[in-house]
Parts: C-alpha cells; sequence; structure tokens
C-alpha cells in the first residue's frame, strides 16, 4: 500500500499521458534531456547473431485470422464496399495479438498455445505483445496491469507456458523503460526485477526471439535508454523495439536505434513498429500522440529488412484501436475505431 501511494504522489508531476500501446514523446523531458550516462557494458559485437537468441530474418508472419478488422468485416453489416476494402488493407496484414489483463495466469497458458499452433499450422510465425506490468501507464489511459509483483511472475510463467516449444516473437512491455521515472525508487527496483525475471523465464525458450521496449525517438534520449535497457536485460534476449504504437518515420526510428547501439557500444538488433508511420507523425502539439488526425498506415510487416541490424518491420499496434479517449470523447483505448481505421488505411501509400 506505501509503493502505491507512492507511485500515485509520483503520478502526480506526469504532464502528459502515456496510451495504450503508445510511446508519448515529451513525457519527462526535463529530467532526462540533458543527462549523460555512462556506457553499459555488452559484449561488443556479440548480439549481432543468427544462432540464440533466435533471428526472424527470412521468417513469415502469421496474420491472425480473428485480428479486430477481420472481425469488423464480418459483425459490421454497415460497412460500405469501399469502406471493407480499405478496412481488408489492415485484415490480412501481420499484426501483433496483445496479451494483457484480460488473461490470467491460468487463462493465457490456453490462449497464447492455441495461436502458436495456428501459426505453426501455417508455417508462419506469431508475434505477441506481453502488457501486463504492475502499474502499467502509470495509472493513466492504459492503466491496468497485474495486481501484485507475484501475479505478474506467475502471469509470465503462463505465457511461457502457452509458448513452449513453439517459434514466436516477443515484444516486451512497451513503454515499460521509456515512462520508468513515474515510478519511486523502490517501485523502479521492482519493475527491472520483474522486467529480468520475464527475460529469464522468456528465453528459456530457445525459438523466442524477445525484444525489450525502447520507446521513440522523440522521447528518451539514446543515451538514457541504453543503460536502462542493459539492466532490464537485454544481454540475454535478441534485441528491442522502437516506435511502438506511435507515429515517427521508419527512417528516423532506425537513426535512433543505431544510435542506442552506439551508446552501448554493440550491435544489437531491433524491431521498428510501422503500424501508423505512414505520413510520419503530427505537427500539431496538441493531439500529436494520442489518436491525432491524417495519419497512414506505414510499410508493410516484413521481416526481410535490407538492413541487417533491422530484424523486422512489424505493426506492433493494432491498427484501427483507439488510443483512449485523449480528453476528447474519443473511443477508449483498445477499442475498434472504424473511421480511424478507414482513414489510415485509406492514407496508406500501398
Amino acid at each position: 500500500m506505501a509503493l502505491r501511494g507512492q507511485v500515485a504522489a509520483a503520478m502526480a508531476a506526469v504532464v502528459s499521458p502515456l496510451v495504450f500501446a503508445l510511446a508519448v514523446p515529451g513525457v519527462f523531458p526535463a529530467a532526462d534531456a540533458g543527462t549523460r550516462v555512462s556506457r553499459p557494458v555488452l559484449p561488443q559485437g556479440k548480439l549481432l547473431r543468427t544462432g540464440k537468441p533466435p533471428s526472424p530474418r527470412g521468417a513469415k508472419l502469421w496474420v491472425n485470422p480473428g485480428n479486430p478488422a477481420a472481425k469488423a468485416l464480418v459483425t459490421d453489416r454497415s460497412l460500405l464496399p469501399g469502406e471493407a476494402m480499405l478496412v481488408s488493407k489492415i485484415a490480412r496484414s501481420p499484426q501483433s495479438n496483445w496479451l494483457t489483463s484480460w488473461l490470467t495466469a491460468s487463462t493465457v497458458a490456453p490462449y497464447v498455445a492455441g495461436k502458436t499452433k495456428a501459426a505453426s499450422s501455417a508455417a508462419a510465425v506469431p508475434v505477441f505483445v506481453l502488457y501486463n506490468i504492475p502499474f502499467r501507464d502509470c495509472g493513466l489511459y492504459s492503466a491496468g496491469g497485474a495486481s501484485t509483483n507475484a501475479a505478474y511472475r506467475a502471469w509470465i510463467r503462463g505465457v511461457a507456458k502457452g509458448l513452449s516449444g513453439e517459434r514466436a516473437i516477443v515484444v516486451l512491455e512497451p513503454d515499460s523503460l521509456a515512462g520508468i521515472d513515474c515510478l519511486p525508487e523502490a517501485g523502479q527496483a521492482d519493475r527491472y526485477a520483474l522486467l529480468n525475471d520475464a527475460v529469464n523465464v522468456l528465453t528459456a525458450n530457445p525459438r523466442l526471439s524477445v525484444y525489450l521496449d525502447a520507446g521513440n525517438a522523440r522521447w528518451k534520449p539514446a543515451d538514457v535508454m541504453a543503460p536502462r535497457l542493459a539492466k532490464a536485460g537485454l544481454g540475454r534476449v535478441r534485441g528491442f523495439s522502437v516506435n511502438a504504437g506511435n507515429f515517427d518515420t521508419t527512417a528516423n526510428e532506425i537513426a535512433y536505434a543505431k544510435s542506442i547501439n552506439r551508446a552501448l557500444g554493440a550491435a544489437v538488433p531491433f524491431v521498428v513498429d510501422t503500424s501508423r508511420n505512414g505520413n510520419g507523425p503530427w505537427a500539431g502539439a496538441d493531439v500529436r500522440w494520442c489518436n491525432p488526425p491524417g495519419r497512414a498506415l506505414g510499410a508493410r510487416p516484413t521481416t526481410q529488412h535490407p538492413d541487417p541490424l533491422v530484424d523486422a518491420l512489424l505493426w506492433i499496434k493494432t491498427p484501427g484501436l483507439s488510443d483512449g479517449s485523449c480528453g476528447r470523447g474519443l473511443p477508449a483505448a483498445g477499442v475498434w475505431w472504424r473511421s480511424y481505421a478507414v482513414q489510415l488505411a485509406r492514407n496508406a501509400h500501398w
């Protein structure tokens, strides 16, 4: 209870909310903008590898036939033919499967097992996003997560059980490191311990490609994110993810990821979220981080990017799901929003 009180006090200083699967730019700029840290100690060049952890390069990414866009095509009777064609652009594309608080430690294993088996039968690799860390989103739009540290550890073991022996890509806890500032010192120590435990449990499966989340280029400087990633267990996973849920351009995020590598002093592979970055970030200040208008689907997901450090371009954020109400009466975080989905698809450059 004392920790929860400290978290509540720390949250009062947050000026811009995090949103569902969204790395928000500039949430805590004053604390970190001028910070310089010593370089983390990681094996020089040893993290760019094709053995363990495995590279997903060249893998066929799984298209979940039950993704939100596919469901909308079946259930939304008011879809006009032109809108249906646009929504189908999302429905037929590989995208992540989010594992969150609605799955318990006991129900997450059979759920994940069902998805991995379906993907395996299609000779494809599924992408899972684990989003259930305690004090998730610092109690804001996507508040929630496991109620206790022990509950989270049990949940992670349920996820690992469902993934047992199967090949998959796992993005571990978007925003959890970039947004760790909202937690008091004890809460931050707990978060690092939980992430390290999750890394240990997940990497026991040699067929998983696990990525810790590194936020995005408009949030934390590379020399701030590098030691956080190292402290959370980066040396034991495949790499890290950037731009999760955000709108920054792919080129800018690749440059950011490489600046993290320079800070680490190691060649660490990474994945980039291109789900909604086809038109880049919104120029206006008011809504740039929460359901901004005029955005577009980005590049199609692929595991065959020409840059050897880019393991994949992924749709980590599910296109068409709202970031939250944004103080504008919009659909709640994680709710399918047809008009926004149609806009994203219509504005895509493909």
